[in-house]
């Protein structure tokens, strides 16, 4: 529970370093700020400070401000006022809270290396990982490894049949994929060690998972420790956060498509229920396991701010494109329909996933 707990106040600072993009930039060009708001209704405490209220919610699931001017129909004349300002100023303030999640993300993943992260010997990048083992770093949905509870981030120790047993923890994960394909057709014993605890798992190699041979359904790599010094480790930061901005990228992309098209796959995404679990998780497995979730959930926040629904920054960068290209504001009307159609969506999709997680938990 106090790990949870952990997690969820990381995930509300998350949405913090958002809403602080748009509040600082907004400042910085003199547009009046309304409302900071780290939640959404009720309201536990608000703080009056100058010309913003601060105010601190009950529902820990988003948050936002309150600009001057967001409305069209608001401080048309008022140079304070955001709708008054160019549209490159307006952009520049809604893609603010975006480039704070994404240069977050960089920073995280640095301070992780200048710690020392868990990184792939075959990485791409700069430095020499010490200290390797055989790690699973995937588990294909359902495989034999899933179906017994082997995991992604488990160090494979020993690999045991019927009549041979081979020390894996001293080998390369090369080794161990090899010993696995010989014994295809035996039951396997597992003993892995995952948070700091030694657990045994027995499989039993299926077909249909890899071509021409059975397989168990595990990804395996060596995996040791990279530690940098802070100079490399701004530099490699900004690589890891480059692959998993693609990465991210790319899901969200394959998940949208797969949507439109109506055959879209819940098991790829979390809602908030799903990432605090996993959070959780993360929390009791250590620092650098939440460092890299955090990141990513950072980066993911940044992208998925991007998409173009209206009440999302991507949207509200869309309509000011299309305003661009028109050389007029569109009517206050449509925006608002438009935002609220959006904002519909996203809740819909939202208690859907939702579900999903709670399905996932209680199965």
């Amino acid at each position: 529970m106090v790990a949870i707990l952990i997690f969820i106040a990381i995930l509300v600072g998350l949405v913090l370093i958002h809403e602080f993009g748009h509040f600082a930039v907004a400042k910085l060009f003199g547009i009046r700020v309304d409302q900071f708001n780290i939640g959404f209704p009720p309201r536990l405490f608000k703080i009056q400070k100058g010309e913003t209220l601060y105010s601190f919610n009950l529902l820990l699931i988003g948050g936002y401000v309150q600009i001057y001017g967001e409305n069209p129909d608001e401080g048309a004349n008022d140079p304070r006022a955001l709708s008054s300002r160019s549209r490159w100023v307006q952009a520049v303030v809604i893609v603010a809270g975006v480039v704070v999640n994404a240069l977050a993300a960089w920073l995280l993943l640095s301070a992780g290396y200048m710690a020392g992260l868990p990184t792939a010997v075959d990485h791409q990048g700069i430095g020499t990982v010490t200290d390797s083992h055989p790690m699973i770093t995937a588990v294909l949905p359902g495989s034999p490894a899933e179906k017994v509870g082997l995991m992604g981030g488990d160090v494979i120790e020993t690999v045991q049949t019927g009549d041979s047993k081979l020390d894996a923890f001293s080998s390369t994960a090369d080794v161990v994929v090899a010993y696995i394909g010989q014994h295809q057709d035996e039951s396997m014993v597992f003993t892995i060690v995952r948070d700091k605890t030694e657990k045994t798992f027995l499989a039993r190699a299926a077909e249909g998972l890899a071509p021409g041979r059975k397989a168990v359904g595990i990804n395996i790599d060596d995996v040791g420790m990279l530690k940098l010094s802070p100079p490399l480790a701004l530099w490699q930061g900004a690589l890891l956060a480059k692959n998993i901005f693609i990465q991210t990228a790319v899901g969200l992309g394959s998940f949208a498509g797969s949507l439109v098209h109506g055959n879209a796959n819940l098991n790829q995404v979390s809602g908030p229920i799903g990432i605090v679990t996993l959070g959780g998780t993360a929390v009791k497995d250590g620092f650098s396991q939440t460092l890299v979730l955090v990141a990513s959930i950072s980066m993911a926040l940044a992208l998925f701010n991007l998409i173009p629904i209206p009440g999302l920054d991507g949207g509200r960068l869309f309509i000011l494109a299309i305003e661009g290209v028109l050389r007029r504001p569109v009517s206050p009307k449509i925006v608002l329909s438009l935002t609220l159609a959006g904002m519909a969506l996203l809740v819909l999709l939202m208690v859907v996933v939702s579900v999903h997680d709670i399905a996932k938990l209680v199965g």
